[in-house]
């Protein structure tokens, strides 16, 4: 069991949501424990109106993401990294800081372990943490000269086939210049946070969460010497679909757009942020390493 501290601790966040994922695992019994404990460091605890609605918690009160600027200070995801990406969109540009704690398997985002739960989270709250901020991407969907679909992405913004059809030919521009024709299997566009998610997995460069760019990591490209390239953060891409049948594309890979030929996508970095709490002395080397099992580690350095 969690055990709540003093009321007088010291805060930096005063009033608190939490956010679960629904498919994990005694959620519901880790969610009581963590809101026992904000409450007895003498937060005012808050559960997010859909995680209260869908585990049926009506012991705390409820608000929604979209009510969560200037009435939360801090928001706690207790799930995965695809739960962070979800209210992290919500929230972008909100000022409403994030904290992550993972359900068993270690997250980029959530990084906080269910275990260390009691003695890490009193220690944020307390104002003993490091702020890492995120950026997001931009991405309009146009048919015809017309916006028919605009939304974020904290991961990728992704184009490709689905089902069992063959490959897309997609035209890239970037800042006005084309670039290429690529016939692949499709196209991601991913910021720093994105290159450790499906880009990696497509071959493309891990990029350091702080590192101002944007990366182009084409799918199983025809031709090989399509590779992967960084651009500028203010960079515009324009991805125009030239043919391709059942064609996409995925914002996170938790909504998408279907396409037809003609059809654009400009994606640019966003203008909102989502910061990140971490604990004091955080590691994005020590993440990557455990999460990607560099093994190897010295015993001295």
């Amino acid at each position: 069991m969690l055990s709540p501290s003093s009321n007088s601790t010291k805060k930096a966040f005063s009033r608190v949501a939490l956010v679960g994922k629904f498919q994990a695992d005694g959620i519901v019994e880790h969610l009581q424990d963590l809101a026992k404990l904000v409450s007895g460091l003498g937060c005012e605890v808050f559960i997010e109106a859909a995680t209260a609605s869908h585990f049926k918690l009506a012991n705390y009160p409820t608000k929604t993401a979209d009510d969560f600027a200037g009435t939360i200070d801090l928001v706690v995801v207790l799930g995965g990294d695809g739960t962070m990406l979800g209210i992290g969109r919500q929230l972008a540009g909100s000022n409403v800081p994030l904290v992550g704690i993972n359900m068993g398997r270690l997250g980029y985002m959530t990084d906080i372990p269910i275990q260390s739960v009691q003695s890490i989270l009193p220690k944020i709250i307390a104002g003993e943490y490091e702020a890492d901020t995120r950026t997001l991407l931009d991405a309009v969907v146009m048919r015809d000269g017309k916006e028919i679909n605009r939304a974020l992405a904290l991961n990728d913004v992704v184009v490709n086939r689905s089902g069992i059809s063959g490959m897309v030919e997609l035209a890239v521009h970037v800042n006005g210049s084309f670039m290429y024709n690529q016939r692949s299997d499709g196209l991601i566009v991913s910021t720093p946070t994105g290159s450790t998610a499906y880009a990696l997995s497509a071959g493309g460069p891990i990029l350091h969460p702080h590192v101002a760019g944007i990366l182009l990591v084409p799918i199983a490209p025809h031709s090989l010497s399509n590779r992967p390239i960084v651009l500028p953060q203010d960079s515009v891409t324009v991805i125009e679909v030239v043919n391709g049948l059942e064609v996409i594309v995925n914002f996170d890979m938790q909504s998408q757009t279907e396409l037809q030929a003609g059809d654009k996508i400009e994606v640019r970095q966003s203008d909102k942020t989502i910061a990140l709490l971490h604990p004091n002395n955080h590691s994005d080397y020590k993440t990557l390493r455990e999460k990607l099992h560099w093994n190897e580690y010295p015993s001295t350095f």
